[in-house]
């Protein structure tokens, strides 16, 4: 059972959902299998393998092998068939020559719009194109591609990408919102989304940014709708953070204004888009592959596809949690082996409890399967410095994973042990827990990727490589807690 979608034959990039008649369309640029090579040292200013991918990819001179639209479709989020390529390269000449990148659809009048950026490579600006289909699987190019490039006045040519179009009911026109970068300012900070608008999707007129907040290099893949009565902005930031934030405003013409914590996931967990059905709206992401398949491994462009689903809490504040679809794929329960290793643990049935005020307390509970879904709830009876759930520990625990909440710091850990300090693996994310000092954990692990949903309402999503077997284990450091409705399902 495979719940984070990869195809036989290529990776899953940046995913554009799109919504239709009871039906989640994926489009996805398809990287192919044999484009990841071998990548010696990463040149100054390259922050990832996937970076250094891209440019060696559509770099001059290269044969034209660049991703095409790949096209999955789903009525349950679950089983996914794959289509016919939606959408490939064009030839020597074209707009597109070397890279269809990521874009968005819209229906109008029975016509279904495609808006992608179009790449030829060699350091040439990129630009808008479009192609229109009826089916949503054959799909036309546009005679007049690109239709618009990157307006001098205001925008750098080389970054005109992702563009994402919708309906503007208060002006009652069509928007595209651009990645792009304006013309002045510090290099790292002149990224911002720029602004057209159309009347019929055909004519478009380019106008000044439509945000400009001199944070980072680029906001890639924006995605913008309507959530009641709140706009809700997404974005990509493309810097060695490699995360996805959102905003809210009441109004399309801002402010954006952050959330205490902006983000929906960790670095390993990027390009996410929306799509909703009406009632319900999804997050599709992708998480990379790490270069040379193991934990150290710098990570790769295209990986596989991963799922969560978006609630609106008050506020306006954006909570992740899990498909309850997913959830319910896993419905057999393992046999639980508890085993104490240092600690005072007390064991009453399926609450496991221990007070260690000086040093560590750990224990095992039983043999992870490669697929499962592991769920627990955390309560603290003290102050307690770190607890948390080891992941498939050895018998000696001396390697395995760990999913560390430190509750003094509001954060959540991932991390590897032993690892050394210089390795970049360890991802966090902020969590703030309730009044009665309780985290629930929700956790699904497929091959080589972990997706932890805590609380239901924040993800953080990882690759783990070099240990692939082992037992799962409970821990406390300093303090004490108590660990209920620990289950393993498969």
């Amino acid at each position: 059972m495979a719940i984070f979608y990869q195809s036989k034959d290529g990776y899953v990039g940046d995913v554009i959902p799109f919504y239709w008649k009871g039906k989640y369309h994926a489009f996805y640029i398809k990287a192919p299998l044999h484009a990841k090579r071998q990548v010696a040292a990463l040149p100054p200013g390259i922050h990832s393998v996937g970076e250094k991918f891209w440019l060696e990819f559509f770099a001059p001179g290269r044969e034209a092998v660049a991703a095409p639209y790949g096209h999955l479709v789903s009525n349950d989020l679950i089983h996914w068939e794959e289509l016919p390529l939606a959408v490939q390269p064009g030839k020597t000449g074209d707009p597109d020559a070397i890279g269809c990148c990521t874009g968005s659809f819209i229906e109008h009048d029975g016509v279904f719009h495609l808006f992608y950026a179009g790449f030829v490579g060699d350091d040439k600006p990129q630009t808008i194109c479009h192609a229109t289909s009826i089916d949503l699987l054959e799909w036309r190019k546009d005679p007049l591609n690109p239709i618009f490039k990157a307006d001098p006045r205001w925008y750098e040519p080389n970054d005109w990408r992702d563009p994402i179009v919708f309906w503007n009911e208060e002006e009652q026109t069509y928007w595209m919102v651009i990645t792009a970068r304006v013309k002045e300012g510090p290099s790292n900070r002149r990224g911002c989304l720029a602004l057209a608008v159309s009347p019929d999707l055909k004519h478009w007129e380019i106008r000044a940014p439509f945000w400009s907040p001199h944070l980072h290099y680029a906001h890639e893949c924006p995605d913008i709708f309507r959530w009641g009565d709140r706009w809700v902005l997404i974005y990509s930031e493309f810097s060695d953070c490699w995360s996805t934030h959102y905003r809210v405003s009441d109004s399309l013409r801002g402010p954006w204004l952050p959330d205490e914590e902006d983000t929906l996931d960790g670095s390993h967990f990027y390009a996410a888009k929306t799509a909703s059905g009406g009632k319900r709206r999804f997050l599709f992401g992708w998480s990379p592959t790490n270069y040379g398949r193991a934990d150290k491994g710098l990570w790769e462009f295209g990986g596989n596809m991963v799922i969560h689903e978006l609630v609106m809490l008050n506020k306006g504040s954006l909570a992740v949690c899990s498909v309850p679809e997913i959830d319910q794929l896993f419905h057999q329960t393992m046999p639980l082996s508890f085993q104490s290793h240092f600690g005072n643990w007390k064991v009453d049935g399926r609450t496991i409890e221990v007070r260690n005020k000086n040093g560590a307390a750990v224990c095992t509970v039983g043999d992870l399967p490669e697929c499962c879904r592991v769920t627990a709830k955390i309560s603290l009876g003290e102050l307690t410095r770190a607890c948390g759930l080891l992941i498939y520990a050895d018998a000696e625990l001396d390697s395995g994973y760990q999913l560390r909440w430190e509750p003094g710091k509001n954060r959540i850990v991932f991390d590897r042990w032993p690892r050394p300090g210089n390795e970049p693996f360890m991802l966090e994310r902020f969590v703030k827990t309730g009044t009665d000092s309780s985290l629930e954990l929700n956790i699904h692990i497929d091959g080589t990727i972990i997706v932890a949903y805590l609380n239901q309402t924040v993800a953080l999503t990882h690759r783990i490589y070099d240990h692939r077997t082992g037992k799962l284990g409970l821990f406390v450091t300093d303090g004490g807690a108590t660990f209920s409705d620990i289950q393993c399902y498969v």
